[in-house]
C-alpha cells in the first residue's frame, strides 16, 4: 500500500497543478497570435523579382511585423499575470496543505505537491514575462516559499498527530 499511496499523493498534486493552469487559461484567455498574410506565407523567390510584387511583399511583412511585435508585448504582459496568479495559487494551496489538511496525510502531501509545481510553472511562465525584475522576485518569493515549506514540513514537525486514512 505505500507505493499505492505514493502514486496517489504524486497524482494530487499533477492534477491540482494542472486545475491551476487549465483553469487560469480558461478564465484568462492570452493575446491571439497574428495569422500570416498568404503572400508573405507562400511567397517565392521568383516573385519577389518583380518590382510591383516585392513592394506588395515588403508593405504586407512590415504589416506583419508590427502585428507581431504587438503580440509580443501583449505575451510579456499576459506571462507576468499568469505568473503572478500561479504564484498566488500556489501560496494559497501550500497554507491550505499545512493549516486545514495538515493532518490528512495524503491530501496535505498531494496538496503540498501540487503547490510546489504550480510554483515552477510560476516561475516558468515568469521567465517568458522576459523582465528581469519580475524574474528576480518570483524567484525570490519561490526561494523564501521552498524554505520555509521545508521548515515547516520537514525540520519543525507538528506535535499534533496526524490521521493517515487505511483502507
Amino acid at each position: 500500500m505505500p507505493v499505492l499511496k505514493a502514486i496517489y499523493i504524486v497524482f494530487i498534486g499533477i492534477l491540482l497543478a494542472t486545475f491551476i493552469g487549465v483553469g487560469i487559461a480558461a478564465f484568462h484567455q492570452g493575446p491571439k497570435e497574428p495569422e500570416r498574410p498568404p503572400l508573405i506565407e507562400y511567397c517565392s523567390p521568383e516573385a519577389t523579382r518583380d518590382t510591383l510584387a516585392y513592394e506588395d511583399f515588403k508593405i504586407e511583412q512590415e504589416k506583419f511585423d508590427a502585428e507581431m511585435n504587438v503580440f509580443q508585448e501583449q505575451a510579456k504582459i499576459y506571462n507576468r499575470n499568469v505568473s503572478l496568479i500561479s504564484l498566488t495559487a500556489a501560496i494559497i494551496i501550500l497554507i491550505l496543505s499545512l493549516t486545514l489538511f495538515n493532518k490528512i496525510y495524503l491530501i496535505a502531501d498531494g496538496l503540498l505537491l501540487g503547490s510546489v509545481l504550480t510554483l515552477v510553472y510560476s516561475i516558468i511562465r515568469g521567465f517568458s514575462s522576459q523582465d528581469e525584475m519580475f524574474r528576480f522576485a518570483v524567484v525570490t518569493v519561490s526561494l523564501v516559499l521552498a524554505l520555509t515549506l521545508g521548515y515547516l514540513k520537514f525540520i519543525k514537525p507538528s506535535k499534533k498527530k496526524r490521521v493517515d486514512i487505511k483502507n
